[in-house]
């Protein structure tokens, strides 16, 4: 005899009996194990895995339509340009209001990277859609007198209608801002507004104005006409201007002294953008509540798995007894409920994610902004729900590799 055992299990050499090792299980293997104990039991795993779903495709929904929201913002900045500054009056030292000189506009084109300058004016009188409407009752709407440069200067549009010209500018005409459009009902152009004690016909609507919603709100009329029929002193109120982007820092800096040499501390100076690059920047401020929906629902998935792991583990004792009885271990045993609770995770997560990047699109083709959903936060989310399926897998898979074969074949 040569000392060894063969496979007849005879004994060789100081009659000791070989160590036997179990089997390995592949990947293939953990896989289709794990697969077909999620096809026995079709609709519990479609309820579990809806809730995960559920979860993912809210937070990757909330994500996509803030970064498509945020996209939008920046896509807007980079349209109407950062290179626009405003100027207002300020207050006098004695808390009055300031008011910037009738030059104004005049010494903003003198500063030599300036490009363009417009300005408007505040009027007393207010718009109505009749004379019958009591004069108090201004609709929120300001009547303003504007050069024919304004349009340009703000790189605006018509919705209808033509703007101001060199002739209209000096006749009881008017532009209606897009809101205040809508606050009036007039819509088409040819249509008269009462401003003041008089009619003014309607010779044009404006597109909304991102940089400008005073304009929104706004009816316009020419410059000339504000004084000789609305009693306008001249003084404007607003003043535009856009300047080569590399100068607009140096222009903000000089632009107080230019305009009101005497008294530039009368003068505030602003850049509209920064308003629209603060809301970009804080598009997904709104958004935390909606996350904290979203991984609450997450949550509530994942308990979803772990229960219906671990009925699974009651239903299935002697489908345990029977394996651990034909050689497998406890750890296989573990690695097959743990693939299950895996799996069932990443099927919820995969969908999920597709369901959330749809509602993406969908929503951001309603409103117009271009589709944006962050890789990271798809990715993210199926890596999320792998986390949640291990979490909820543990014990129940610990529980299965601790049923005693044959407490569990003799269990009914």
């Amino acid at each position: 005899m040569n000392g060894r055992t063969g496979r007849d299990g005879r004994t060789g050499q100081g009659g000791r009996r070989p160590r036997l090792v179990p089997a390995r299980m592949s990947g293939r293997d953990v896989v289709r194990v794990g697969m077909t104990g999620l096809r026995a039991r079709p609709t519990r795993v479609f309820l579990s895995a809806l809730g995960i779903a559920i979860g993912i495709a809210t937070m990757v929904a909330v994500i996509g339509i803030s970064a498509s929201s945020k996209e939008q913002l920046l896509h807007q900045l980079d349209t109407l340009g950062t290179n626009m500054l405003t100027a207002q009056p300020g207050r006098t030292l004695f808390g009055e209001d300031a008011k910037l000189p009738t030059s104004s506009v005049e010494m903003t084109r003198r500063i030599g990277p300036v490009t363009e300058a417009s300005a408007t004016g505040r009027t007393d009188a207010s718009v109505r859609r009749t004379n019958y409407i009591d004069k108090a009752n201004t609709s929120g709407i300001a009547v303003q007198a504007t050069g024919a440069d304004l349009l340009h200067t703000l790189d605006g549009s018509m919705r209808t209608g033509v703007w101001l010209d060199s002739a209209t500018q000096r006749y009881p005409a008017v532009v209606l801002g897009a809101e205040s459009a809508r606050r009036l009902g007039v819509q088409k152009v040819g249509r008269q507004v009462w401003i003041g004690d008089r009619w003014f016909t309607v010779v044009g609507v404006l597109n909304p104005l991102p940089l400008a919603p005073e304009v929104d709100r706004s009816a316009l009329v020419g410059w000339d006409a504000a004084a000789r029929y609305l009693g306008f002193d001249g003084h404007p109120t607003t003043i535009y201007e856009r300047s080569a982007d590399t100068a607009v820092r140096d222009v903000r800096s000089v632009l107080p002294r230019t305009i009101n040499p005497r008294n530039p501390e009368q003068v505030e100076v602003s850049r509209p953008s920064d308003a629209l690059a603060a809301k970009a920047a804080a598009a997904g401020a709104f958004t935390n509540l909606l996350l904290g929906l979203g991984a609450v629902a997450l949550l509530v998935g994942g308990v979803g798995v772990a229960n219906t792991m671990v009925i699974s583990v009651l239903e299935r004792r002697r489908e345990i007894g029977l394996r651990r009885s034909l050689g497998a271990t406890r750890g296989q045993v573990r690695t097959q409920f743990l693939a299950e609770s895996l799996l069932l995770s990443a099927l919820g997560g995969v969908v999920g994610a597709v369901l959330g990047a749809a509602a993406t699109f969908a929503f951001a083709s309603y409103r117009g902004w271009p589709p944006v959903v962050p890789s990271w936060a798809l990715f993210g989310g199926i890596g999320a729900t792998l986390v949640i399926g291990t979490i909820a897998g543990i014990y129940p898979a610990a529980r299965a590799a601790r049923v005693s074969p044959t407490v569990a074949l003799t269990t009914a």
